[in-house]
């Protein structure tokens, strides 16, 4: 294995020092400590050529996504939102703006395009064990899902409302966001929960929902995508991404030297999280729009400057889940929670359009192999 200098890395590339940071950061490009000086570090040769093979006949983005899925429709069709020019829009509607006043459940009906009426339910426990718990006992006897538009608003209330017991505790008459303030008793980070719950409802066609519009393209009821898409969301690549974010800021935060600590744990190999986002070159507007609520804690702050000193990338919304968790002290949980709660409206609202589709999603593959 060859392994390069960062100068011999960037005339190869092409690129900028920030940019050959921000690989390493997203794991394109391993890194090591050089042996012949600890203040340096060396790039794996095989993955700097292989990025500058790959930018020099790159396609457009839109090909690439075309090719992805050739059994049916080459990119999913949706009205539901989507990410423009920098921007967040829930049908059509600008998220930054409604997360200035709107609750969960105002954006759900958005989403939904119908009632929001979530009905009392059994107390199942709480947290994301009593949610996994509460959504595979339907899944596992929930009938094919329904066609009718009444009927799939029916369910989606009935499962909101399941997730809200086990993630938000009782009190069905208060607001989604005023359930988790009392649950977590922090008054102060109502704002902040409301505005966080609505800029996760949805994001186009995410992980998380995508595997939710899959499971139900089979047919699988609305309970069964619900729990596809809570599963694929409890990875640290998605919903469980703010803790590392956390940790991270906690270490490098109230070091003397921020940047150089932070430079160190790059040269280590490892990836920068909370940074970055491909939808968002100029920085994720959810982001943005939710670190307005409260202002930054100090080692925050710190691990910011020096994240984006090295990569010249902006935060996104794990990092303002993480510094929302530490200035307002909520559960450790408290990312993976609000996220769930959020998201699950949207995983309805796409499941709701996948189902009336008709059609199964199902891409092929290009087989690489003898």
């Amino acid at each position: 294995m060859d392994w390069m200098t960062a100068s011999e890395a960037l005339a190869l590339l092409g690129t900028q020092p920030q940019t050959l940071y921000a690989n390493v950061s997203r794991g394109r490009i391993k890194a090591r400590p050089d042996p012949a000086d600890s203040r340096r570090s060396l790039y794996r040769g095989e993955d700097v050529r292989r990025l500058a093979q790959r930018g020099s006949g790159r396609r457009k983005q839109e090909t690439v996504a075309s090719e992805a899925m050739r059994w049916g429709e080459p990119v999913l069709p949706t009205a539901i939102s989507t990410v423009r020019d920098g921007r967040l829009l829930y049908r059509g509607q600008d998220a930054g703006a409604l997360a200035e006043t709107a609750t969960l459940e105002q954006v759900a009906a958005l989403l939904w395009q119908a009632p929001v009426n979530l009905p009392a339910v059994e107390t199942v426990g709480q947290g994301l064990t009593a949610a996994f718990a509460a959504l595979a006992r339907h899944a596992a006897v929930a009938p094919a899902a329904p066609r009718s538009p009444i009927a799939l608003a029916q369910d989606a209330n009935a499962i909101l409302a399941e997730l809200a017991q086990a993630l938000a505790g009782a009190s069905v008459s208060d607001w989604l966001h005023v359930r988790l303030v009392k649950r977590w008793n922090r008054p102060g980070a109502a704002d902040a929960i409301r505005r966080a719950l609505a800029l996760l409802a949805d994001h186009e066609l995410n992980t998380s929902t995508f595997a939710a519009r899959v499971t139900v393209s089979t047919g699988a009821s609305l309970w069964s995508g619900t729990l596809a898409g809570l599963a694929t969301l409890r990875g640290p690549r998605h919903g469980l991404a703010s803790p590392e974010v956390a940790a991270l800021a906690e270490d490098i935060g109230h070091q003397d030297f921020p940047e150089e600590a932070l430079r160190d744990w790059l040269g280590e190999g490892r990836y920068l999280p909370g940074m970055g986002h491909q939808l968002y070159p100029d920085g994720d507007i959810r982001c943005r729009a939710l670190l307005e609520s409260f202002e930054l804690p100090s080692e925050f702050a710190a691990y910011l400057a020096a994240a984006r000193s090295l990569s010249g990338e902006e935060p996104n919304v794990d990092f303002a889940l993480a510094a929302m968790g530490a200035r307002f002290d909520l559960p450790s949980d408290a990312g993976i929670t609000l996220f769930a709660l959020g998201r699950a409206v949207g995983w309805l609202a796409h499941m709701m359009e996948q189902v009336t589709s008709g059609e199964q999603i199902r891409p092929r593959a290009r087989y690489v192999g003898l």
